[in-house]
């Protein structure tokens, strides 16, 4: 009994020394690490976030691995990676063996660029396979990839349902379970999971999509456990969970309108460097902006009649039906003008 009251006083002295370094970590900004040199997969680099990614990553010399479905945008993202590090190719200066100053050829980082469709699981081992042997073993794995169906419950195909499933949260499962053993064997990895606000609280209308992204971040809270549980302290992870960003995936999404100014939005430029600097300081989240940590925080304390109360003030209860509703109508004219 007495070791059982010792351990517990250690625990709430860890607890405490936690919270100490936690806002300490406000007020001096911990030094971001390098990753020049080290191996990147971004999945969904295409467009949006991943490219954003793709680039933030270039300009800290990183060697990039783009895997997108659609191959023609995932070049032109290579072309913006390849445009970096040519503005990056200088020569770099250091003192020289008898005081002088020489100039030593500088690194020279390169992208890849691989077809891949996330949603099937032989598509991710066999690239995961052809990225180790081409480009060697991966130290960072962004899994950024996300769809949407944009289908109320009940008028959504049970295909879409599936699709937005796998992409957003199978998928974890299946790159992870591709890259993680050489992490292990080397103590070293970083994985980012970038989540969702939608993943943390949910809105009415996009059932599946929540359900991908709590399904995703419950895989990657039990993934950081595991790492913990094995004492592998040299593999990171970061889950990135921001609120609506102007990428146009929820285009027409709308809060009441005197509440929008106030929480417009995030253009997804700031998005990522918020998750940028979460990545490259270890940190194990980041919600964006921060107003979702306290959101978080309020819903797991408050009654849900409660919840759909504040929800119907801030009128984020239907703020996704704009949205469903412009997407029907885009189906519906495609479906016309393809006389189906």
């Amino acid at each position: 009994m007495m070791i059982i009251i010792a351990e517990f006083f250690v625990v709430i002295l860890k607890v405490l020394w936690a919270f100490v370094t936690a806002g300490a970590k406000w007020v001096v900004r911990p030094k971001e690490k390098s990753v020049a040199g080290q191996v990147c997969v971004i999945t969904g680099a295409g467009s949006g976030l991943g490219r954003l990614f793709a680039k933030e990553f270039a300009r800290r010399r990183a060697i990039l691995v783009l895997w997108d479905i659609n191959s023609q945008s995932n070049e032109e993202t290579a072309e913006m990676v390849r445009q970096i590090y040519h503005e990056l190719d200088t020569p770099i200066a250091k003192d020289g063996p008898v005081g002088g100053v020489e100039e030593v050829p500088p690194f020279q980082p390169q992208v890849y660029t691989y077809v891949c469709d996330v949603g099937k699981r032989e598509s991710v081992y066999s690239t995961a396979e052809k990225v180790r042997r081409e480009v060697g073993e991966v130290d960072i794995l962004i899994n950024n990839a996300g769809v949407v169906s944009g289908h109320h419950l009940l008028e959504c195909p049970d295909e879409l349902i599936e699709r937005t499933m796998v992409v957003n949260c199978h998928a974890h499962f299946w790159t992870t379970k591709a890259f993680l053993p050489k992490m292990l064997e080397l103590n070293h990895g970083h994985i980012v999971t970038v989540a969702s606000s939608l993943g943390l609280f949910s809105t009415a209308g996009v059932e599946d999509y929540c359900a991908s992204k709590f399904g995703a971040i419950g895989f990657h809270e039990s993934l950081s456990h595991e790492l913990k549980a094995s004492e592998k302290d040299g593999i990171n992870m970061t889950l990135v969970c921001p609120y609506l960003v102007d990428t146009g995936m929820f285009k027409g999404c709308r809060i009441r309108k005197e509440i929008e100014p106030f929480l417009p939005p995030l253009k997804p430029e700031f998005c990522v460097k918020q998750a940028m600097r979460a990545i490259l300081t270890d940190q194990p989240m980041i919600c964006t902006p921060r107003i979702v940590y306290m959101v978080n925080f309020m819903k797991s304390i408050l009654p849900f009649e409660a919840i759909v109360c504040m929800y119907r003030f801030l009128g984020a209860d239907k703020c996704m039906y704009p949205f469903l509703a412009q997407r029907k109508e885009a189906m519906n004219n495609n479906e016309a003008k393809n006389g189906i």
